[in-house]
């Protein structure tokens, strides 16, 4: 039943008749999605929120807005800087901004500072004691988007530039001139963060979809040294690419998915390395077979008929492992799922419909000029050039002698290869973990520098101050609360309490901490701030519910949230991630040893990974910290894209072991996988390693981390330790069934 459905649907697809209908079938429905529907990068929205209402800032954020309703905007930090010092012109011109902004503001501009009000006497207190740097803050409208933001930004530049006309403009002056005599400025805070990760990813999309492109086609080129073969994926990839965008666009335009930049960023890379597997895992298979049989077509369908069951059981892993990302609370990893896993399943329909259709098309011309042929086609060609027949290879090909080092020491590769992953997990106890979003910024970008100004001419905590709200019942409690949080090491200051526009018993106190509010340590701070304002609320003996009344806001709150969240999410997605693998492996090989020595091996790769991540990321990048969403990003990618490699060998090794001892199945299954699943893992290992070219260290790290996850897998696991423990199990690899019960459940589920 399972043969004849196959033979039908490499009909339907790859026949005389079918590729060119499937050909016309995808041309047509691809333009008619890019016609009809919106483009998915009209529509995505790097300002989307990453909590929902529960979270603890989100609610200070909102009590804030409801009773502080003056200073609700969020702030751009213009940071003026002079290394020889501010003088009194600087400072004019700088009141002079001010007051054209307070008379004529630019776009999404909520209100300014009125630093023109001041006399210079009084604005020179607000320069920082060694003369050189002033920070003039510009509030905006919180609901405005990026774009927004940036051209708000743009228009100040140009104002400055005219105020500045007779000398540089401060917003180009580089910070290191040696001279000292340029006046600088920079726009940090919120918003100059906000524009600056917008731009960062805008300019990264476009180079990062070229340099993937160049990478997959000069691997497909060095690998198979057919400039044909390797334009068939990239075309593949291509048409999947061009339904997947319009369909993102229509899901986000029916506000059915929202998406930003790096989900758009992550999601290309995804496409085009997993994307180009899935198309080699059959173009190999038919390179095989074409050797082996004469009539196209026929070699066509044994390559259908052995490699899509593998195929489709990889990607339908990995679209499931994506989706459960849907169970995430927090935004950004949430985000992920949609994009991902449909971009995953349409690359996987195309690699089952459009690739066998353009190998219908071409034939063996697929892999011109090294063109396969069988003995008799190669001897009868030989023949009519007055030749003499080639004599056939029999020198072993590197997969013979990797499968016979297996099967004869199996023992010894599964002991040394199990060390040297566990000696690279010893080096993930050694990570250390930030959520400080600057740390991601190139040094030189301008809300990095500004941020880098503060810290080293005034303090760090002046660039994002905690926002604490307390319900008081008296002046002595609000007084009280003031006392304990100053009274905290790490606090630097405590402005007076303000009360709030409905509520006067409503207070609220701007901490600014002693250290980087971005920083892990400025996150652990966050409980202790709550405990003294809780502690001073209950002194009073008023009987105030101080769980109640005391809310924690501002950019530190919001980290210490991000990570509470992040962590609860990991504790929930890496086990379903895991059980959901678990069934479908069970589901597909039948063997619930088999089920737990794949996922063992992946899950040892993926921490294997992590330790020699932090290595290279540590040692060689100069990385102080990873950022704390990088081990739940990178291990839904390993662990999901390494089952992959793991299902096409075992895949293999089965359908064989229905007609020979295991052995010599796992010799043979090594053998026949191991160039395909090592030009795989070199391609999607090299195209996750694009990433790390970026200004972005965010996707440097999950770059980095995940290729070498991927390059462990197909170098170690998938040759070494998968096959090894698979003949030291022998026929208790096949549990529950019987290894001739097990056979014949996989020659109906493999082929």
């Amino acid at each position: 039943m399972v043969v004849r459905w196959l033979e039908t649907f490499t009909q339907a697809v790859g026949g005389k008749r079918g590729r060119w209908l499937t050909l016309a079938a995808w041309i047509l429905i691809v333009a008619l999605l890019n016609m009809t529907l919106p483009s998915s990068s009209k529509l995505k929205d790097d300002t989307l929120a990453n909590f929902d209402a529960s979270k603890p800032s989100v609610q200070a954020e909102k009590l804030i807005a409801e009773q502080f309703p003056s200073e609700t905007g969020i702030p751009a930090l213009l940071t003026w800087y002079r290394a020889s010092g501010l003088t009194d012109e600087d400072l004019a011109g700088i009141q002079q901004l001010a007051k054209q902004l307070a008379a004529d503001p630019v776009p999404n501009q909520e209100s300014v500072v009125p630093l023109d009000k001041l006399p210079l006497p009084a604005l020179k207190q607000q320069v920082s004691e060694d003369g050189t740097t002033l920070v003039q803050p510009v509030l905006f409208d919180k609901t405005a988007g990026s774009d927004g933001l940036k051209e708000g930004l743009t228009q100040i530049e140009q104002a400055t530039a005219l105020i500045f006309k007779d000398a540089a403009n401060p917003f180009q002056t580089k910070l290191n001139d040696e001279s000292g005599s340029g006046l600088a400025v920079r726009a940090s805070g919120p918003v100059g963060i906000a524009v600056d990760a917008t731009g960062l990813f805008k300019s990264a999309d476009v180079s990062l979809l070229l340099a993937t492109v160049f990478l997959v086609l000069l691997f497909l080129l060095l690998i198979y040294r057919s400039p044909v073969l390797a334009l068939i994926p990239l075309i593949a990839v291509g048409f999947a690419y061009g339904a997947i965008t319009p369909l993102l666009g229509w899901m986000a335009d029916q506000g059915w998915i929202a998406y930003d930049s790096q989900s758009l960023s992550i999601m290309t890379v995804l496409l085009f390395g997993a994307g180009t597997d899935y198309c080699l895992f059959l173009i190999a298979r038919f390179r095989s077979e074409l050797k082996e049989e004469g009539h196209t077509f026929t070699a066509l369908k044994r390559a259908f008929s052995g490699s899509s069951g593998a195929i489709a059981m990889s990607g339908l892993t990995v679209v499931l492992s994506l989706l459960v990302l849907l169970l995430a609370e927090f935004g950004s990893i949430q985000r992920f799922a949609i994009p991902f896993s449909l971009a995953i399943l349409i690359m996987m329909i195309a690699s089952l419909t459009l690739v066998p259709a353009f190998l219908g098309l071409l034939g063996r011309a697929s892999f011109y000029p090294f063109i396969p042929r069988t003995q008799e086609m190669a001897a009868a060609r030989a023949k009519k050039k007055g030749k003499p027949a080639p004599v056939p290879q029999t020198r072993p090909t590197l997969g013979d002698r990797l499968g016979e080092v297996v099967v004869r020491k199996p023992k010894r590769i599964a002991v040394i290869t199990t060390i040297i992953l566990v000696i690279c997990v010893i080096f993930a106890t050694q990570i250390k973990y930030t959520f400080d979003t600057l740390s991601s910024f190139p040094a030189d970008s301008p809300s990095r520098e500004g941020f880098t100004l503060i810290a080293d001419h005034f303090n760090a905590g002046e660039l994002a101050p905690v926002q604490v709200i307390a319900q008081t019942q008296s002046a002595e409690q609000g007084e009280a609360i003031k006392a304990a949080l100053a009274a905290l090491p790490f606090v630097k200051k405590v402005t007076d309490p303000v009360p709030g526009a409905a509520n006067p018993d409503l207070l609220r106190y701007e901490v600014e901490l002693a250290v980087n509010p971005y920083s892990i340590e400025a996150i652990a701070h966050i409980p202790e701030l709550r405990q003294a304002a809780e502690e001073a609320l209950s002194a009073s003996g008023t009987g105030t519910s101080t769980a109640d009344g005391i809310w924690i806001g501002g950019q530190t709150a919001e980290q210490y949230d991000t990570k509470q969240t992040t962590g609860d999410d990991a504790k929930l997605i890496i086990p379903v991630i895991l059980i959901l693998i678990a069934i479908l492996l069970l589901a597909y090989l039948r063997s619930f040893v088999a089920m737990l020595y794949l996922i063992a091996t992946v899950l040892l790769s993926y921490y294997s990974a992590l330790g020699l991540g932090w290595v290279v990321l540590h040692y060689l990048f100069g990385t102080d910290a990873i950022q704390g969403l990088i081990p739940l990003y990178s291990f839904v990618f390993i662990v999901a894209l390494g089952e992959d490699y793991n299902i096409f060998m075992i895949s293999s090794i089965w359908k064989k072991a229905r007609r020979m001892p295991l052995r010599q199945a796992v010799k043979g299954g090594v053998s026949q996988t191991g160039s395909v699943i090592t030009s795989a893992g070199l391609i999607l290992a090299g195209t996750f390693a694009v990433l790390a070219t970026l200004p972005i260290q965010v996707l440097v790290q999950f770059g980095t981390i995940t290729a070498i996850g991927v390059l462990l897998d197909t170098f170690i696991v998938r040759p070494f330790l998968v096959p090894a423990i698979t003949v030291l199990c022998g026929r208790l690899a096949f549990w529950p069934a019987s290894a001739s019960k097990a056979k014949q459940t996989l020659s109906r589920s493999v082929d």
